[in-house]
């Protein structure tokens, strides 16, 4: 074993010998020159034997390159010889053979619409220059359009895949007035026809759809979509054709829209329709209060995985309204608003609700949450919307922390909002609602804090009430207004919970079960 041993040596050990060796060598060298009688036969041979000074550099480039092999297998030798070099910058759309040999695109561009021609005076219509910029981006595979301070006049234009559109402090891009420069475009489909007139329907003014990773942001610029003349000329009846939303993007996927406000929206202001990983942060989106039509703050539409967070929505409608489409083309669609919340909002609707799940919800609607938001000044608080004919579902719905201010109806679910696209629609189509939390509601000079409408064909299941303390606004009529519903009650409720619901204490112990959820008190007198 003991010869073995020595026999078999490491890699390590081989090249310390071999630096060893070559240092004796090299001392051993001027030994044999020294000596008087190997003189004559090393001045003989001279020229085929090395000089000293070599043979000292031979030995030391060995000592050296024995060194380097064992720092490199050293744990921390190998640990810095093989650490990767400081990340770069991701970059869009590498190419199949870049990723290949592991090298990185250039990075992506960036344009000021200034190089397209962009005059920011508020008179020179921009829709080429805006082409223009989005053209260019989509020809380099992506970029960033700046859109800088100035008043950018345009018609509709679209936006494309991997794109950033940023507008800067004090950018606003106007929506040209006259409606004969925006473009026409096909109903949607789980809407049968164009929402408030047969046949085609206008575009929206930012436009695009069947794109990925598309960013529009900004220093709180604005996008104004001028919707004055159109909310009068739908009030006398001179469109032919459903008005057009601010912002729309459609079967899309992974988009980002924050730091930008959005105003007077012809119609709906901000709608995403049938796409994945949405998150609207930060955004102001405002219009009157009255006098606006339908100008709804932000419509997810048969989306999935959406995140609104920290804005701000003052308009002439719902201030958010989750839709999934309508009655038989909804159904027939197939498309469910699912995965979204919705947290620190503060909003302001007058005319309708400041947050609303329907009417349209023909797809269906589930696993919403609504956390951390304040509503005043509002016909409506929270509100669920639906008829006979919708078909589908609501289901799984939290409302958390939700303060009232100055609010008629506080809590709302209606079942016979019966508004339908044609009579083609089927009566037998009947949606499922149930599975509703409502938890640490609060709020002040409310007149009616709850109305649950359900009926015998509709009726709304499993709802659930736990820390709720609302100050009315007149105490002598009845506010907690129920029908056909089912549910409980937790702990401490004000005012006084309808009989339709089972009563728990804190400790979710049965206190009282109803048998009366059948029973209606409904009142609409006031």
């Amino acid at each position: 074993m003991a010869e073995l041993s020595a026999g078999v040596s490491s890699p390590r050990a081989s090249a310390v010998s071999a630096a060893a060796a070559a240092a004796a060598a090299a001392a051993a060298g001027p030994a044999v020159l020294s000596s008087p009688r190997a003189a004559p036969r090393a001045a003989q041979q001279f020229h085929h034997r090395r000089s000293p000074y070599r043979a000292y550099l031979l030995a030391l480039w060995l000592a050296g390159f024995a060194l380097v092999f064992l720092w490199q297998n050293t744990s921390a030798g190998r640990l810095r010889l093989h650490t990767r070099p400081p990340t770069p910058t991701p970059r869009r759309a590498p190419s199949a053979a870049a990723d290949a040999m592991g090298q990185w695109v250039a990075s992506p561009p960036e344009y000021d619409l200034r190089e397209f021609g962009g005059v920011g005076d508020g008179r020179t219509l921009n829709t080429a220059a805006f082409e223009a910029a989005v053209a260019a981006i989509a020809e380099r595979g992506g970029g960033r359009l700046t859109v800088p301070a100035g008043r950018w006049l345009t018609a509709p234009f679209n936006l494309t895949s991997h794109m950033t559109l940023f507008l800067a402090s004090g950018a606003e891009i106007l929506g040209i007035q006259d409606e004969r420069y925006w473009p026409l475009m096909s109903p949607l489909p789980s809407y049968g026809y164009g929402r408030e007139h047969k046949g085609p329907r206008y575009g929206s003014l930012i436009h695009g759809q069947d794109l990925k990773d598309v960013i529009i942001t900004g220093h709180n610029g604005t996008i104004n979509g001028q919707g004055q003349s159109w909310w009068i000329k739908f009030r006398k009846k001179l469109l032919n054709h459903t008005r057009g939303p601010l912002v729309q993007l459609m079967r899309s996927s992974n988009i980002l829209i924050s730091n930008i406000t959005l105003r007077d929206s012809p119609f709906w202001t901000l709608h995403v329709y049938d796409c994945k990983n949405v998150t609207i942060s930060e955004t102001t989106v405002l219009a009157p209060v009255v006098g606006a039509p339908n100008t709804d703050g932000i419509n997810p539409d048969s989306c999935t995985d959406v995140m609104i967070e920290n804005c701000y929505i003052s308009v002439g409608d719902d201030g958010i309204a989750i839709k999934s489409g309508w009655d038989q083309y909804g159904i027939a669609y197939g498309r469910p608003s699912t995965n979204i919340t919705i947290r620190r909002v503060t909003i302001r609707s007058m005319v309708s609700a400041g947050v609303s799940i329907g009417s349209e919800m023909s797809g269906g609607v589930s696993n919403v949450l609504v956390e951390n938001v304040h509503i005043w000044s509002s016909r409506r608080g929270v509100r669920i919307k639906t008829a006979p004919g919708r078909g589908a579902y609501v289901n799984n719905i939290a409302y958390r922390n939700i303060t009232l201010e100055n609010v008629r109806v506080g809590i709302v679910i209606k079942t016979d909002y019966n508004e339908h696209p044609d009579e083609a629609f089927d009566p037998k189509a009947v949606p499922i609602v149930g599975n509703i939390s409502y938890t640490s509601i609060h709020g002040q000079r409310v007149r009616v804090p709850v109305r649950i409408q359900g009926s015998a064909e509709i009726p709304v299941r499993n709802v659930t009430f736990h820390d709720m303390s609302v100050g009315l606004l007149d105490k002598k009529y009845h506010v907690f207004q129920c029908s056909f519903v089912q549910g409980q009650v937790i702990g401490y409720v004000f005012p006084v919970p309808c009989k339709n619901l089972d009563l728990y204490n804190e400790r979710r112990e049965l206190v009282k079960e109803s048998t009366l959820q059948n029973i209606s008190d409904i009142d609409y007198s006031f």
